[in-house]
């Protein structure tokens, strides 16, 4: 049967997305220095809805503001007052108001909080990340009571978000982020009922999920974003994720996001680690594969049938569409071409051929300082400035809902680094 990128999608719980394309979540960094949305938050998905995806998802909805992947990030970690509940009503208003989906991502840091925020972040075990610089600080191990606090935030922050007006919601499990974090045996040192066996170590997962569909419903969506593989050695493997997956699927969820990777291995962003990348038994099906993770999804679709989403590298329209019929993918996740071009699924439904690989022509290091990038560190500072170029493009669009495509990113880098710097800022004089 042929599916095109127009086809709507019915999910288990039988909730319907118009089209077969998202707009994959991206950190916006957008917030005020309380968590709070705003009104540039409304203009940049109002600009999404319009663009034409099915669904959208958003960036990372902390349950902690001690916990925040980046300064700027939306907190939802208590009852919502009545600020908060107008801001987030505002927000699903203008995000939905093309009549696409949109769902909220919901997320906890863990020990990949940076150390601006927070020098000693919760995390499964006292492992520090394995990055130099001195970015991110000592984690401290969770006790049984804080994680069954935690559960109970993300249950809040699901209900929370429906409320105002969310149609959906994705718990994130993957990139090494806390609930990633438990996942990899690697992170993972502990000796209850939370580390150990694969059991035990999707437990905290699986006990989210539980308590977030309680609190919505059945007929809300709930999904999960989850790595195919962290890509490490002795860190969570293609063959754990498969069955965590089915775990997922009889806990009812309705969608699974494959993703990869985390910050010591970055395949979520096509870029290289500080270490040698950890290859996984999975065969691939083309030659030159374009987007990162359907090969695993390929693989899950044939073990499993709750839908899966696959973001990461889709450029073509022709290597969507045969991402869709050949089985790998039931939703198409689009990123950082959206930060330029925000009606890219629609200008892909009325037939462009192929999107713009902006990441091709960007680099913190110039050309002739590229034997820096022998050294495997340097290499990837690089590619995590990059990111930064797409951070600046999202906040010109909230701003005045314009893109600046000749922006270096070392006037981006400082851009972001500046404004970090002043939400921290006002954050820590409330």
């Amino acid at each position: 049967m042929t599916i095109s990128l127009s086809d709507p999608l019915s999910l288990p719980c039988g909730a319907v997305l118009p089209n077969r394309l998202s707009k994959a979540a991206m950190t916006e960094g957008m917030a005020s220095p309380d968590g709070v949305p705003t009104a540039e938050l409304e203009r940049l998905y109002g600009l999404w809805s319009d663009g034409g995806a099915g669904m959208l998802l958003s960036g990372n909805i902390q349950i902690d503001r001690d916990h925040l992947e980046r300064p700027g990030n939306v907190v939802i970690d208590r009852p919502a007052s009545e600020e908060m509940k107008t801001a987030l009503q505002n927000w699903a208003q203008a995000a939905t108001r093309n009549g696409n989906h949109f769902w909220a991502q919901i997320s906890h840091a863990g020990r990949q909080t940076q150390s601006n925020v927070n020098k000693h972040p919760k995390a499964p075990s006292a492992v520090k990340l394995g990055l130099p610089g001195g970015q991110f600080g000592e984690p401290v191990a969770l006790t049984v009571e804080e994680i069954e606090e935690l559960v109970d935030r993300f249950a809040l922050a699901a209900k929370t978000c429906q409320d105002a007006g969310f149609t959906g919601a994705q718990i994130h499990a993957a990139h090494g982020y806390l609930l990633s974090s438990f996942l990899s045996p690697r992170s993972n040192q502990r000796t209850d009922e939370y580390g150990g066996s694969l059991e035990n170590r999707a437990r905290f997962l699986l006990a989210v999920v539980s308590k977030a569909r309680a609190a919505v419903g059945p007929d809300f969506p709930i999904s999960v974003k989850l790595n195919s593989a962290d890509f490490q050695k002795g860190g969570f493997n293609f063959e754990d994720s498969l069955q965590v997956v089915r775990w997922l699927e009889v806990a009812s969820v309705d969608l699974v996001e494959i993703s990869g990777g985390t910050y010591e291995q970055p395949a979520l962003m096509g870029a290289d680690g500080i270490e040698e990348k950890e290859e996984q038994n999975v065969a691939p099906s083309t030659r030159a594969r374009e987007a990162y993770f359907v090969d695993f999804a390929k693989a899950m679709q044939d073990a499993v049938t709750v839908p899966l989403m696959v973001t990461g590298g889709f450029r073509t329209r022709a290597a969507m569409e045969s991402a869709l019929e050949s089985g790998a993918a039931d939703l198409i996740g689009l990123g950082r071409p959206m930060c330029v071009m925000t009606d890219a699924p629609k200008q892909l439904m009325e037939g462009l051929e192929a999107l713009p690989c902006y990441e091709n022509e960007l680099r913190l290091i110039p050309d002739w300082l590229g034997f820096l990038k022998n050294f495997q560190v340097v290499k990837a500072i690089d590619g995590f400035a990059t990111i930064y170029w797409f951070y600046e493009q999202l906040e010109n669009l909230g701003q005045n809902g314009k893109t600046d495509p000749q922006l270096s990113v070392f006037k981006a880098f400082r851009a972001v680094e500046a404004r970090n710097k002043r939400i921290l800022s006002a954050r820590s004089a409330r």
